[in-house]
C-alpha cells in the first residue's frame, strides 16, 4: 500500500504509555498509534494534548501512524 492510499486524520493527542499513542476522531473514534520513522529520526516529541495527523488505513481504521505534530 502506498502512502497515497492512506486516510490522513487531524486530531488532538493522548498517551498510552512510552510507545502507544491514542487519538480521540469527531465521531467517537479512538485511533491506537505509533511515531513515523522520520519523527523518531529527528526526534520529535510528542506531548499530550498535541494537535497530531494520523495517517490511517482503509482496511483496518482502529491503527495508524502518527505523521506530523501541529505547532
Amino acid at each position: 500500500m502506498s502512502r497515497t492510499d492512506l486516510i490522513q486524520i487531524q486530531q488532538g493527542h493522548e498517551s498510552f504509555g512510552q510507545w502507544n499513542h491514542g487519538s480521540h476522531c469527531d465521531n467517537d473514534v479512538t485511533v491506537t498509534g505509533r511515531l513515523s520513522g522520520r519523527m523518531k529520526m529527528h526526534r520529535i516529541k510528542v506531548m499530550v494534548g498535541d494537535q497530531v495527523q494520523v495517517s490511517v488505513s482503509p482496511y483496518d481504521p482502529s491503527h495508524g501512524i502518527i505523521t506530523y505534530r501541529s505547532k
